[in-house]
């Protein structure tokens, strides 16, 4: 594992040459670029490199695999629950943030907020940095991530969905789990975790609302009516919880993820494209339980069974356990 910055030293950005942003991910590009030069010393083959991640860490390996500084220095990647294209991957509006930074710390928002910033001690700003994580269906935990990469002309010159063709020859899985939202979306709307508190419906509404907010009225009519479409003349609670997480599973990891397949697929030119859906059910859902009981995978849950977690502590798990870590290993290392 590679460690890069986070935060605002990994990613504050003034939108402009002040403070450009990236540099987690230039951190990242950098590490690679030292395992690529020195992995014959271990043992390894340049030439046979993959890079993978979750989350953050799938969306960065979508970004190193997009940015045209890493040419030839490794052949697969995997993004597990995160892409370039995920809405909270990319930060449109960076300067708004780094002025709330900037009046934190007691520097000007001027031209000479960037010169300020610099000098300002690391603890200080990292602390100014904290995000809040209330949220609500009007305002959902994902569009508060604001501390993320940005279009700065270098390491990602353009669009993530216009740079494709710099992964034309690398091989690319890309995948979820298919309850990804649910950690977002209980946070959202806190009843989708309650067997005792009814979701309203206009929960649902309102959540949909918000994320297709760019779409207006007709979207917003439109996606309820998808998403509705099997409901019946009287949903119960389960049917309507799991619809929650359906829809935020849906906007913030699946369809981008899908997107980028689709990309990748389009601009391959010896560089293969492998989808999965993961859904091995979380292990805290039932009766007593934190979770429901029609719990699937949350986001990370997928972590435990790629890094052999049934192996070294094998009393926690299943027989089953073992074999779903034991397939996922033999793919992500073949």
């Amino acid at each position: 594992t590679l460690g890069y910055r986070v935060g605002t030293l990994g990613f504050l950005s003034t939108g402009d040459s002040g403070l450009p942003g990236n540099y987690g991910l230039w951190d990242q590009h950098t590490a690679i670029a030292w395992v690529h030069r020195n992995i014959r010393s271990f043992g390894g083959d340049p030439d046979k490199i993959t890079i993978f991640g979750e989350s953050a860490g799938g969306a960065s390996v979508s970004f190193q695999t997009l940015t045209p500084h890493n040419k030839g220095l490794y052949k697969r990647a995997i993004s597990q629950s995160g892409v370039a294209l995920c809405p909270w991957a990319i930060n449109k509006n960076p300067r708004r943030f780094a002025e709330e930074v900037a009046l934190k710390v007691n520097c000007p928002t001027d031209q000479s907020m960037a010169a300020c910033l610099k000098m300002t001690d690391p603890a200080l700003l990292t602390l100014a940095g904290s995000l809040s994580i209330s949220s609500s269906p009007d305002h959902p935990l994902v569009n508060n991530l604001v501390l993320s990469p940005v279009i700065d002309g270098d390491f990602l010159p353009d669009e993530p969905s216009n740079l494709f063709h710099n992964a034309a020859d690398i091989d690319y899985i890309a995948g979820v789990n298919d309850m990804d939202g649910h950690l977002f979306t209980a946070l959202d709307v806190p009843s989708v975790n309650s067997h005792l508190v009814d979701t309203p419906i206009e929960d649902v509404k309102r959540l949909l609302g918000t994320y297709t907010k760019e779409k207006g009225k007709a979207g917003l009519e439109n996606a309820y009516s998808t998403y509705t479409s099997t409901w019946g003349s009287n949903p119960n609670k389960e049917t309507i919880k799991k619809t929650v997480v359906e829809i935020g599973t849906d906007y913030i990891f699946l369809v981008p993820t899908q997107a980028a397949l689709y990309l990748h697929a389009a601009n391959a030119t010896t560089g293969r494209t492998y989808s999965y859906l993961f859904s091995q059910p979380n292990r805290m859902g039932g009766i007593g339980r934190p979770y429901p009981s029609w719990m699937g995978a949350d986001q990370a849950d997928d972590l435990q069974y790629v890094f052999g977690k049934p192996f070294t502590t094998p009393l926690a798990y299943w027989p089953g356990h073992r074999d779903v870590s034991g397939y996922m290993i033999a793919y992500w290392t073949n």
